[in-house]
């Protein structure tokens, strides 16, 4: 059993406090451009997208995880706490952010790019698709940081006594969502994507994996108090959330007759002539 007791703050310098939690969203930002930089002109991801596009694309991205993520909490899990204090809204340290509003809040990003840039939106939804993974990797250590969204109480040897979690040892469902979420589902995607696929494929993958392995997770995590289990004795509204994402994954993998990822343009001979001589 492991009994994890966390300083909220990671960096102190006189008034200026880096919290764990605002660290980890660093940490995913900089890991999803890092990620996007590389990816971009690779054969699975279409052959038009360029660095620029990248950092182009991230202030809108960031915007809409955040605003979305949290304003989806506050819709979907504790709207009466949020309107009897407004200003909590804005105390983003404190947790409280929902993958399903942040999603929400990337697919209008998305949608606001692909007008910028007069591409569809599948384009951008595909190349997106594989840099999300390591996010919510992050994202789940900074709940576990932040003993929050601890799982049902357990016995198992690697079960954790979190400071706010009472006296009895409880799954660590954070861990369990940061390794499916985060690790396994980066992989899937990332070697998915890597070929040439259908448009939409990729995004299918993800919102399919994602959904199935959130869905099993909330098994052993605890609901959020206030909601508690919707029906059934278990279904929670993580859950609820999840099941469009199931459908809408399988519909994606399973259609047929979309366009497969055109091959990346080859370049004109004289040009490529004048590369080769000049690398000789």
């Amino acid at each position: 059993m492991f009994a994890p007791s966390f300083d909220p703050v990671a960096i102190s310098l006189g008034s200026f406090q880096l919290r764990w939690y605002g660290m980890m969203y660093l940490c995913a930002f900089l890991t999803g451009w890092l990620l996007a930089r590389y990816r971009a002109g690779k054969p699975g991801a279409g052959a038009d997208w360029t660095a620029l596009d990248v950092d182009d694309m991230l202030t809108g991205f960031m915007l809409g995880v955040i605003a979305g993520g949290r304003l989806g909490y506050v819709l979907f899990y504790d709207l009466p706490v949020y309107l009897a204090d407004p200003l909590e809204i804005f105390r983003i340290w404190n947790g409280g952010m929902s993958f399903h509003g942040g999603l929400l809040g990337v697919m209008a990003a998305m949608l606001w790019f692909a007008h910028k840039k007069k591409k569809s939106f599948w384009q951008i939804s595909d190349f997106v698709a594989p840099l999300v993974a390591p996010g919510l990797f992050f994202g789940r250590i900074g709940n576990f940081i932040n003993g929050e969204l601890w799982g049902k109480v357990s016995d198992a040897p690697w079960a954790v006594l979190f400071p706010h979690g009472g006296d009895v040892p409880r799954h660590p469902s954070q861990l369990y969502e940061a390794a499916l979420e985060g690790l396994v589902l980066f992989v899937l995607v990332w070697l998915f994507s890597r070929q040439r696929r259908p448009w939409g494929a990729v995004s299918g993958l993800f919102a399919l994996g994602y959904g199935l392995f959130r869905f099993m997770v909330e098994f052993v995590r605890l609901p959020d108090p206030q909601l508690g289990y919707l029906a059934f004795g278990w279904l929670t509204m993580g859950q609820v959330l999840c099941l469009p994402l199931i459908f809408i994954g399988l519909w994606l993998l399973l259609r047929k007759g979309w366009q497969v990822v055109p091959e990346p343009a080859k370049q004109p001979a004289a040009q490529a002539h004048a590369k080769q001589k000049k690398r000789a």
